[in-house]
């Protein structure tokens, strides 16, 4: 048997066993460590026999409020099991499937569990993807029994991991028990299991202290009351396990405690602030004062303690504090935190005596935690001190200004800069008021703080390396921004230059840096139209290593991959290359930078090209930010607006729509070309092939797709000649794609068509039907015009066409599409309660008998609809159920 406890209260740790931390987390050996028991504790038996008895079902979830006892109650019934126990505590840096898994499987072995090699490992969080299933499989095939305890499980928000455990806890047989400790109701199939009687349940009412389990606890605490006297405490208290234990220690320091227990009353205050304020006005002066000080941090140790405090004394006050329970909890190798609800309170009393203090309290520490080396925190309480310039020369002093561009420290950033009074400036602060301009793509105020930083660098002749490094790399994202290769390139060779000089242990803490570097340099090669250069950066930067660090430019990469190969003509290599791009984000869970959105740029134009209009139109509507500054993103949408309009027969908004409007300093050829295309449509719709043609010769030269075009509009105009001598400097094989070898050969059989050759032109329109159905490429034969049309309907032609371009089935022996085709890619995953919706929906079930059978409320069933449709692109039930049909959801 397998136990899987996933438990959310904090409580003490004990000493954690040795492990290499590749995160650079200082607190990551106390997340496998379980929490040690107070001598105060009390066993409930009654409870510890309910979870007993919960092993007859596969899952069990003991809910219950913060302080109500949940996770000693655990922690106390899995130390008498016989089987290892593996502890991971859950927090805000274990967040997205890759890390999840990558901590739990270290937990597992820091207990003595073995596991192959090949099932992954905490040192490259981002290569677990099959860790569930190999998990799964793993734990099953075993006889020893294991535990496995995930404290504060509430803090996981990424569904996924959910319904990867629930996949886990299905498919590891008898062997596994999944036993949930939390606060909030897992995102977990729970109806399933309530329907099956496969769950027990250990609530809030059940984990209240009665009467007699008070007696006890208070005798643990030196303390005597009858069993009435203690049910009228339980009344006032609620039975709340940490209410009892304040009022415990708060009784313990009175003169007459069973009289301050009988006697007491909550009054206007909450029961936390009227005990926490007892305990606190108890303890001696100089243990009151760093209480209060500490109160600012999330954790510590006593020599942090020692920089708030100015003083030396932290380590015996802690310990100290710690043997009396007064809510100092130990986490191992002498780091600390305080009772969550205790140090809210503490914080509110500290503004309150010593106002002004606490910025000076986070500056202190910010600077501390700098030198230790712990970036995230330091960040946290630089900008929580308002502190602009030490934590502006902090990040480019440690390299850490790239961060900002990879969705990992852009809130603290935010706050640091949040009331947008200019302050003082510095190198330092300019770089980095840049650098937030620059992340939102606000190029002309990014452009200004460079300018103010450059100033400062040329009255500087011993400016530090990493300070003209971090001004390279904004440099060039500037000129990507702007549309300047030549800038670009420049501030890449300097980078590259810089990067030499950097420690290697300083670089390899920051893997972002090259990464972010040749995205922005792909992404100004690919506007220059220099495609075959831009490719090798861009390849380069997705297979950056450095997991979490180096997400967000992988996927940045990956987009714009797939617009190299949707200009190629490649739309099913782009649509795939899409897919891994937003699966390089989803992995771990980091938000979404504000900017262009070109993955999903790419796949509206595939849609059009798939005459999947609905699809498209959707995609686009779907952008968060339409007027990116960012060129490529907006040239592309310009096109993919443009097309749209033109396959809807609305010319004059494609010609508006096909011009951007963009203030670049280097004109586009590809977007240029496909401008020039759109308009060239324009002219032959509205009867004026010899306009169409001329307004592409001066184009027709610099892409494949612009010399079909223009032997289009040539041959619309009557010049047979021309327009094949213009197909002829068509590759027939090498970079174009389908989506342009499809077009040239049906201008190949018009042109057969027009000089009366059917047999040729027949033989080129089969031609394209069997290399356009590998693609769903309809478009292109909607594009060719009327001629084509008869054409279809002769015998062979029609067996061709049937099932994907024109109504009927395929014909005997000839297998239709969806058959070997894979199936459309989703813009975004559903979720697997979203597909519980679907599934009831596909049942023409109701909202609300959807909600009564998934157990929740008719406007949560409704929230899921709206973002499954937001998903799917549809707008209705009947549309929603096709669609996930098609794409095999269902």
């Amino acid at each position: 048997m397998v136990s899987v406890v996933v438990a959310s209260e904090e409580t003490p740790r004990e000493a954690a066993v040795s492990c290499v931390d590749p995160l650079g987390d200082p607190f990551l050996r106390t997340r496998f460590v379980p929490p040690a028991r107070p001598g105060t504790f009390l066993r409930r038996e009654r409870l510890a026999r309910h979870l007993d008895q919960a092993s007859a079902t596969p899952l069990t979830m003991v809910n219950g409020s913060a302080g109500a006892g949940k996770t000693l109650l655990v922690a106390e019934w899995a130390a008498q099991l016989s089987q290892p126990v593996a502890w991971l505590t859950l927090d805000r840096v274990v967040q997205g499937p890759g890390v999840f898994w990558a901590h739990l499987l270290q937990a597992l072995r820091t207990a003595g569990v073995p596991l192959p090699v090949e099932i992954g490992s905490l040192a490259d969080a981002n290569r677990v993807d099959h860790t569930p299933t190999r998990l799964a499989a793993e734990l099953g095939s075993r006889d020893r029994p294991v535990v496995v305890v995930l404290d504060e499980y509430d803090r996981v928000t990424a569904p996924e991991i959910s319904q990867q455990l629930d996949f886990v806890l299905r498919h590891a047989g008898p062997g596994l028990r999944l036993i949930l400790v939390t606060r909030t109701e897992p995102l977990l199939p729970l109806h399933r299991y309530r329907t099956a009687g496969e769950m027990t349940e250990i609530r809030g009412a059940e984990l209240a202290f009665t009467p007699e389990e008070t007696v006890a606890l208070l005798e643990l605490h030196g303390l005597d009351l009858s069993v009435e006297a203690a049910g009228t405490l339980v009344d006032r208290t609620g039975g709340w396990a940490a209410g009892l234990r304040l009022c415990a220690l708060a009784a313990r320091q009175s003169p007459d405690p069973e009289l301050y227990l009988k006697e007491f009353e909550a009054g206007h205050s909450t029961i936390a602030d009227f005990l926490l304020a007892e305990v606190l006005k108890r303890q001696a002066s100089r243990t009151q004062d760093l209480l209060l000080r500490v109160s600012v941090l999330d954790r510590f140790c006593a020599d942090l303690v020692n920089a708030l405090t100015g003083r030396g004394d932290a380590e015996p006050i802690l310990a100290g504090l710690h043997r009396e329970n007064a809510f100092v909890e130990h986490l191992g190798h002498g780091w600390y935190r305080l009772h969550p609800l205790f140090r809210e309170i503490l914080r509110a009393h500290l503004r309150e005596r010593c106002p002004g203090l606490e910025p000076e309290l986070h500056r202190r520490a910010a600077r501390w935690l700098r030198h230790s080396g712990s970036l995230a925190e330091m960040l946290a309480h630089g900008a929580a001190a308002g502190d602009r310039e030490f934590t502006s020369r902090a990040l480019v002093e440690d390299l850490a200004i790239g961060q900002l561009f990879t969705g990992l420290r852009a809130d603290e950033l935010d706050e640091l800069f949040a009331d947008g009074e200019p302050g003082p400036t510095s190198p330092a602060t300019d770089l980095v008021r840049a650098a937030r301009d620059l992340s939102r793509y606000d190029l002309d105020r990014g452009l200004a703080h460079l300018r103010h930083a450059g100033e400062h660098s040329a009255a500087d002749a011993c400016e530090p390396t990493a300070a003209r490094l971090s001004r390279a790399l904004l440099e060039a994202l500037a000129a990507r921004l702007a549309g300047c290769p030549d800038r670009a390139e420049q501030a890449a060779e300097a980078a590259r230059e810089l990067l030499r000089e950097i420690p290697s242990h300083l670089l390899d803490r920051h893997p972002e840096l090259p990464a972010l570097l040749l995205t922005h340099l792909g992404s100004t090669r690919l506007w220059a139209g220099r495609l075959t250069e831009a490719r090798a950066a861009l390849t380069t930067a997705a297979r950056s290593p450095g997991g979490a660090a180096t997400a967000l430019p992988r996927k940045e990469s990956l987009e714009h991959l797939a617009l190299i190969d949707h200009l190629d003509g490649w739309p099913g290599r782009a649509e795939r290359k899409v897919a891994a791009a937003m699966t390089e984000s989803e992995r771990f869970g980091l938000p979404q930078p504000a900017g262009p959105e070109l993955g999903r740029l790419v796949l509206a134009a595939v849609a059009v090209d798939r005459e999947d209009l609905g699809r498209a139109r959707a995609l686009l509507d779907q952008l968060s930010d339409p007027a990116s500054r960012d060129p490529v993103a907006a040239a592309v949408r310009s096109i993919v607006a443009a097309r749209l309009f033109l396959a809807r027969g609305r010319t004059h908004a494609a010609l508006a729509a096909a011009d951007p409007a963009l203030s670049t300093d280097v004109a586009s050829p590809w977007a240029r070309s496909h401008a020039a295309l759109i308009a060239s449509a324009v002219h032959l719709a509205e009867g004026r092939p010899d306009a169409a043609a001329e307004v592409l010769e001066p184009v027709a030269g610099e892409q494949p797709a612009c010399a079909v075009g223009a032997a289009r509009a040539r041959l619309a105009a009557g010049d047979r000649r021309a327009a094949l001598r213009l197909l002829d400097a068509v590759p027939a094989r090498g970079t174009a794609g389908p989506a342009v070898t499809v077009r040239a050969t049906l201008v190949r059989a018009q042109a057969a068509h027009a000089a009366g050759d059917v047999a040729t032109a027949r033989r080129l329109v089969a031609r394209t039907l069997v290399e356009a159905r590998r693609e769903k490429l309809r478009r292109p034969f909607l594009e060719a015009g009327p001629w084509i049309g008869p054409l279809l309907a002769t015998a062979p032609l029609r067996g061709l066409a049937a099932g994907w371009l024109v109504p009927g089935p395929a014909p005997d022996g000839d297998p239709s599409p969806s058959a070997t085709e894979p199936a459309p890619v989703l813009v975004e995953q559903l979720s697997g309660r979203e597909r519980d919706v679907l599934r009831r929906l596909a049942q023409m079930m109701s909202t609300e008998d959807i909600a009564a059978d998934l157990f929740v409320s008719v406007n949560t069933v409704k929230t899921h609809l709206k973002s499954a449709y937001r998903k799917l692109s549809v707008s209705r039930r009947g549309d929603a159920v096709r669609r996930a049909r098609e794409l095999r959801l269902l």
